[in-house]
């Protein structure tokens, strides 16, 4: 399979220019230079950067210049500190993966869809230049499965206007189901060989995503060991998921229930369409909770990672700091040492 050279391993920059309160005085100092200097200690080699449009438009599409500054000083700090980067749009006007956002009808409005374009565009003329450390993220989490056929075709079109602007950056494109691996196989072909097949990985949710306010189903009570059996994580998945959310292949019951084995078999079908494509596969975001022990995001960490090194899967864990998941922050203290071997 392709590999996706120079995003191998990376951090996520949650927090920073998208899912928070769009002021200057927070773009300025929830993330410095002092963090991606520190974040290039870790030994990653990239950094995903989600912005929202709200950082560079105004609700009118009038565009934001001192937005595109803060773009441009994640993009200089990168290279200064000899990382890559993928500048990812984590909301477009008319759509966000958070149906606490407000954002609708972008799947079937031509004129959100054309100014999506636009965007893409505008990032191209003004960073494209950088397609050496640089890629492309053209959405954040796509949700629901009807909008498969409309994404791909939006996908595409948005990906020749680039093109027509930078032939040679390297573009990301995730599915629905917010990312999921199950969703690959449906994406295009690649238009040309510079296409990254993306996606996002929190299984199983219920582990990840242990007493998660902002499920709506999850008691905030939950919590669940790492190496509880097979049986129980399927018995909380009843109680606490929707079926949806659930996704356990066949197995015995008595069976260790997160093993390189349950990822292998659930990224199966990815792995097999980006091998039949040439194309990469790249995971843009995975991460536990805050809500579980550290000692058991250790233990998530050094099993999905196996399966990551053995296929040359490039992927971002989620997230440097805070957002519930901050790999930063104080809760794993004890045992950040030994996750950073694992992103």
């Amino acid at each position: 399979m392709k590999e996706f050279k120079g995003y191998l391993k990376g951090i996520n920059f949650g927090g920073w220019l998208s899912q928070c309160v769009h002021t200057e005085d927070h773009y300025r100092t929830f993330i410095t230079e002092d963090d991606v200097k520190a974040a290039s200690s870790w030994g990653i080699d990239h950094i995903r950067v989600p912005v929202d449009y709200d950082l560079v438009e105004t609700s009118d599409g009038v565009y934001r210049e001192q937005g595109f500054v803060h773009i441009q000083n994640a993009v200089d700090w990168c290279k200064k500190y000899s990382l890559h980067m993928i500048l990812d749009l984590h909301k477009t006007f008319g759509y966000s993966f958070d149906d606490g956002e407000g954002e609708t009808g972008f799947f079937y409005n031509k004129d959100y869809q054309e100014r999506f374009y636009r965007l893409w565009e505008e990032f191209a003329k003004r960073f494209g230049k950088n397609d050496d450390m640089l890629a492309f993220e053209l959405l954040n989490e796509v949700t629901k499965k009807e909008y498969c056929e409309i994404w791909n075709e939006v996908a595409l079109q948005c990906i020749k206007r680039i093109r027509a602007i930078c032939p040679n950056v390297k573009i990301l494109v995730g599915g629905y189901y917010n990312n999921s691996i199950t969703a690959v196989p449906d994406l295009y072909k690649p238009y040309d060989e510079n296409i990254v097949y993306n996606f996002h990985c929190y299984e199983p949710l219920i582990f990840t995503h242990q007493g998660a306010s902002w499920i709506p189903t999850m008691d905030t009570k939950f919590r669940i060991d790492f190496d509880s059996p097979r049986s129980k994580y399927i018995n909380a998945c009843k109680e606490q998921l929707v079926p949806e959310q659930i996704n356990f292949p066949d197995a015995p019951e008595d069976s260790a229930t997160v093993t390189p084995e349950y990822f292998e078999n659930l990224f199966a079908p990815a792995l097999k369409t980006a091998q039949e494509r040439n194309v990469a596969l790249y995971c843009g975001e995975y991460g536990v909770i805050n809500l579980a022990t550290a000692e058991d995001t250790l233990k998530w960490y050094r099993v999905i990672n196996s399966v990551f090194t053995k296929y040359g899967i490039g992927r971002a864990a989620w997230s440097y700091k805070k957002m519930d998941f901050g790999l930063s922050d104080a809760h794993l203290d004890s045992v950040r040492k030994d996750i950073l071997e694992y992103l």
